[in-house]
């Protein structure tokens, strides 16, 4: 008991071999018995311990009373060290900006957990895609192996925060060359500010209509015309990728219409004799003549 003491206050780790699996947990002999509860076996819920008789294994005091002769052990209290102290190297080792393998380990409103290397870091859902995701379980599944972008390592606080959006091509990048001035394409509002309204044409990418291309007509307020989800189409007037800016027209549209439709209306409408004689005229002075012959 005296070493058993010494060990205890020092905090030294023991070997001991499992002479018994009982109800609640094992049971060890180093000297005297002792006692490892069930919860302090492994760091994740054990059902069955039969495997366990018979193996050495290493194990931390967590209490001992002489006098009753109790020993409680931990293995766990050994795992939670080294688990502490992998951690500790993952995150010394983490490089912000490097791109890294991690496997989904959970998903929440705002985001998913990613282990990369036994350390999990969190991939907040606005890092998720170049557009708007509602959802995590849109982008990524738990088990799924991804890979992340390391943004920011908090090794006091143990927290990492990682991109997915960052290991994707731009979403500039890849409309590049399939929009021209000109185009008519189709949109949705998103955001509408006192100058105009944004409108996505692709995911992630949004143009602007300026408050004077959206109505052939003078508007006070982009709301007046626009609200925020409403699909609409618009012409290119102007598109540069690489400045990541596309120059929007509604009004331009509108007035090729209105134009397209007077135009038809003239088409459609009866032709006039400009001679100042119409066909009934002709018709009538054939029948006078024809009575007066």
């Amino acid at each position: 008991m005296d070493e058993l003491k010494a060990t205890f206050e020092a905090g030294t780790p023991i070997e001991a071999e499992v002479a018994e699996v009982v109800k609640g947990g094992l049971v060890v002999d180093v000297g005297v018995r002792g006692f490892i509860p069930a919860s302090l076996v492994e760091r994740h819920f054990v059902e069955d311990f039969s495997d366990y008789k018979g193996q050495t294994v290493t194990l931390k005091i967590v209490e001992l009373d002489a006098e009753e002769n109790k020993l409680i052990l931990s293995r766990r209290a050994i795992l939670d060290e080294e688990a502490d102290e992998k951690k500790k190297q993952v995150l010394e080792n983490l490089t912000i900006g490097n791109t890294v393998k991690g496997t989904v380990q959970r998903l929440t409103d705002f985001g998913a957990f990613v282990d990369v290397g036994g350390v999990d870091g969190l991939v907040h859902i606005s890092q998720m895609a170049h557009h708007r995701v509602e959802s995590p379980g849109e982008i990524v599944k738990e088990g799924e192996e991804i890979e992340v972008k390391i943004l920011a390592v908090d090794a006091d606080k143990e927290r990492i925060s990682l991109s997915i959006k960052d290991t994707l091509p731009g979403p500039w990048t890849t409309i590049e060359g399939q929009f021209q001035p000109g185009d008519v394409i189709d949109g949705q509002v998103k955001r509408l500010v006192s100058f105009g309204a944004f409108v996505e044409v692709a995911p992630g990418v949004e143009g602007l209509v300026h408050i004077s291309q959206i109505a052939n007509r003078h508007i006070g307020t982009p709301g007046e015309v626009l609200e925020e989800g409403q699909a609409v189409q618009a012409k290119i007037l102007d598109i540069s990728p690489s400045e990541q800016r596309i120059s929007l027209s509604i009004r331009e549209l509108e007035e090729k219409q209105t134009s397209d439709h007077k135009v038809q209306r003239e088409y459609e409408a009866p032709e006039e004799d400009h001679s100042g004689f119409s066909l009934g005229d002709m018709i009538g002075d054939q029948l006078k003549k024809y009575r007066n012959d």
